[in-house]
């Protein structure tokens, strides 16, 4: 059991630097291992394809093996695959960025995302997690909890934009307002310049899954703003109408 946690930490840690390579030493020291332990493991891992190495043997990141395994977690489940055409929809009727994600302990993690043409790729790619506190489709998702049953921690909540709630009550006041007006708003609490709009999808109780559309707030007017808010309402009302339990299919959580 010890080796096997120490092999998922191993994996997490690395999946989370993506980009930037870690050495033999830094991993040891960032995970607690005896370096030999490390060096064993890291090399068991690069045989098997999850973890990758530079020429030289020094540098090592997440292998294609992670890859594979994530697609599989993508393409196996029936939810994913349902919404897909969903989003598709809202993308072709708002021209923004449209996004599916669930809710994992504190965090969201992208599932789906359909991108606008009109800007940039944000923070939005596919694996990616962001605090649920700090955007629309975590708002949207804690919106569905008890205040006391939200997976937030204790303390002062991690500032993604100078806008984003950092204080537990200012977000409970925000939670509020989503339960009263039904969904959420992301005024660039998780990217400047970006705002949002989350959509719980309730075929759970509470809901793990949300959408969520994403729109520069240079061209956020006042009618685009209530054209959003309207075809999102009949998007997550198709959604869910298409998803009610299955029986004989397991319902994963």
């Amino acid at each position: 059991m010890k080796s096997a946690a120490r092999t998922v930490a191993l994996l997490e840690l690395l999946a989370a630097r993506g980009e930037q390579p870690s050495r033999l030493d830094q991993l040891a020291e960032d995970l607690g291992v005896p370096r030999s332990s490390m060096y064993q493991l890291l090399q068991t891992l690069v045989d098997c394809g999850w973890v990758r190495t530079d020429v030289t043997g020094s540098l090592y990141g997440i292998g294609i093996r992670a890859l594979l395994t994530g697609t599989s977690y993508l393409d196996g489940d029936r939810r994913i695959r349902a919404v897909r055409p969903c989003l598709d929809e809202a993308s072709d009727a708002l021209g923004e960025t449209i996004h599916l994600a669930r809710l994992d302990g504190p965090d969201v993690v992208y599932l789906a995302t359909r991108e606008s043409h009109e800007y940039l790729r944000t923070l939005s790619r596919v694996g990616r997690r962001i605090p649920a506190h700090a955007g629309a489709l975590g708002k949207a998702l804690l919106a569905e909890r008890a205040d006391d049953e939200l997976p937030i921690p204790d303390g002062p909540l991690t500032a993604l934009t100078e806008n984003t709630h950092t204080d537990r009550a200012a977000l409970l006041a925000d939670l509020a307002q989503v339960r009263e007006r039904g969904y959420s708003v992301d005024r660039e609490e998780t990217v400047t310049g970006i705002a949002g709009f989350g959509f719980a999808l309730r075929y759970d109780a509470p809901a793990t899954d949300a959408i969520s559309c994403s729109v520069p707030v240079a061209r956020l007017t006042p009618e685009h703003e209530v054209r959003i808010v309207s075809v999102m309402r009949e998007i997550r009302a198709k959604i869910e109408t298409r998803l009610p339990p299955v029986s004989g299919v397991p319902d994963w959580r």
